[in-house]
């Protein structure tokens, strides 16, 4: 590979890093505008698109100290696309970040994408940059110093939170969410185990570890095609945290649901855990209903994919029961409440950038609000699960305290509660969750 002129090679196209800093610059430039990562990358060009995800990934996760280091160095605010090549580039450049590129090549390609996207602004470009580097141990101390957001890499209003939720593990967790979070796998329970998929795939060429019967961790992620057995629906990737709601819900021994229950799940899409339900419990008579259409699109392919056919899906809003209950109550809910995603940082880093501090509230009267809804439709001696893919006590115990104060017909059953993304042991960590299992009273 030519250092002055480096290419990243995917899906078989050889792309100019030049090329990737643009796209890269442009996602970054959407997720500032407040646009999630994912709907910028969607627009991608297919072949620079795996390239392109892996330097935005990238920049997300070092941007708070990029953006403090743009701001000290550019003596004027460039224009949109230029100054999100320069967040990019100094989220590269900094020194913790463990780039994927020789400083020199990545300031040579920094100006060359400036060169194509704006011409008068290439020399600027490459100023900043180069002072930067010159002056980066001193810069970084500095701006590490007195600016908690490039210390820490989130927005002050998170790093808050998170001192007040968590006074011993805040900084353990912030730290966290800027590693890549592991590829975990759900081995279809009609379809084998763990340890004989881990079997199956040492003979592909692939390292992982069987945690429990049926979830497998990668050793490194690789796309899904590369799965034995995923597209014949032998298994599915599912974080290990979120793999706690079906047997949460479903129970065992005396406490089992009964043969041919009725089930909810309330908010099913994109379909994992209404797939997992179905897996270990074929019998269950499924709603799997979510407010958006579309989305419950990926619900109904999920379950073709995994040949599930247990479940009824309907679009529509949980809190409007009057528009899609048919009056028969439920033995169990499963309600995997809209939250902050807080919990998911490691895969989605844009979220931090896109989350205000007045969203939590917001979404604290919505999971409130669902709860008391969907609490009538459980028969006497039923079950809700409340589940949130977040770290805020808001989300988690906070808002399970306050329901069970409003509602004197609900226990608290045994649940992990609140399930923090750091490695304890020699087990990998899940992603940030939050459980509670209700029983309602006979």
């Amino acid at each position: 590979m030519n250092a002055s002129s480096p290419t990243s090679t995917t899906h078989g196209h050889s792309l100019p890093l030049s090329r990737l800093l643009a796209h890269t610059a442009d996602a970054v430039a959407a997720v500032r505008a407040g646009r999630s990562l994912t709907e910028a990358l969607a627009a991608c060009p297919a072949a620079a698109r795996p390239g392109t995800q892996a330097l935005s990934f990238h920049a997300m996760r070092w941007m708070g100290g990029a953006e403090a280091a743009c701001e000290r160095l550019a003596p004027r605010t460039p224009p949109p696309r230029v100054h999100a090549l320069l967040i990019t580039a100094l989220a590269l450049l900094w020194p913790d970040a463990a780039a994927p590129y020789p400083d020199h090549t990545l300031v040579d390609q920094a100006v060359a994408c400036a060169h194509q996207i704006a011409p008068k602004s290439a020399s600027f470009v490459n100023a900043v940059l180069r002072r930067f580097l010159r002056e980066r141990a001193t810069l970084v101390a500095d701006l590490q110093a007195q600016l908690p957001v490039a210390r820490h890499q989130h927005p002050r209003w998170w790093i808050d939170q998170l001192q007040r939720d968590w006074p011993r593990q805040w900084a353990e967790l912030l730290a966290a969410a800027n590693q890549a979070a592991p590829m975990v796998l759900r081995v279809h329970a009609g379809h084998g185990d763990a340890a004989r998929y881990v079997a199956e795939l040492a003979t592909a060429g692939l390292g992982a570890k069987a945690i429990g019967p049926h979830a497998v961790v990668l050793d490194q992620p690789v796309p899904v095609q590369q799965l034995p057995g995923f597209d014949e629906g032998r298994v599915s990737v599912q974080d290990l945290s979120a793999q706690h709601a079906a047997p949460l819900l479903l129970g065992t021994g005396a406490d089992a649901l009964p043969v041919g229950a009725r089930v909810l799940d309330a908010c099913a899409a994109p379909g994992g855990k209404t797939a997992h339900l179905l897996e270990l419990r074929p019998d269950l008579v499924l709603l799997a209903l979510d407010s958006d259409a579309v989305r419950l699109q990926r619900v109904e392919q999920t379950l073709a994919r995994l040949h599930l056919h247990g479940a009824r899906t309907a679009a529509a809003d949980a809190r409007d029961t009057a528009a899609w209950w048919d009056g028969q109550p439920f033995d169990a809910i499963l309600l995997d409440a809209p939250c902050s995603a807080s919990g998911i940082v490691r895969r989605h880093p844009d979220v931090r950038w896109l989350r205000r501090a007045s969203d939590i509230g917001d979404l604290a009267r919505t999971q409130r609000a669902l709860l008391d809804a969907l609490w009538p439709l459980v028969r006497p001696g039923g079950r809700l699960v409340y589940a949130t893919c977040s770290v805020f006590r808001a989300e988690g115990a906070g808002q399970i305290s306050a329901f069970l104060q409003r509602h004197a017909d609900a226990r608290a059953g045994q649940a992990p509660g609140h399930l923090l993304p750091l490695t304890d042991n020699s087990t990998p960590a899940g992603d940030g969750f939050f459980y509670a299992r209700l029983d309602k009273l006979s």
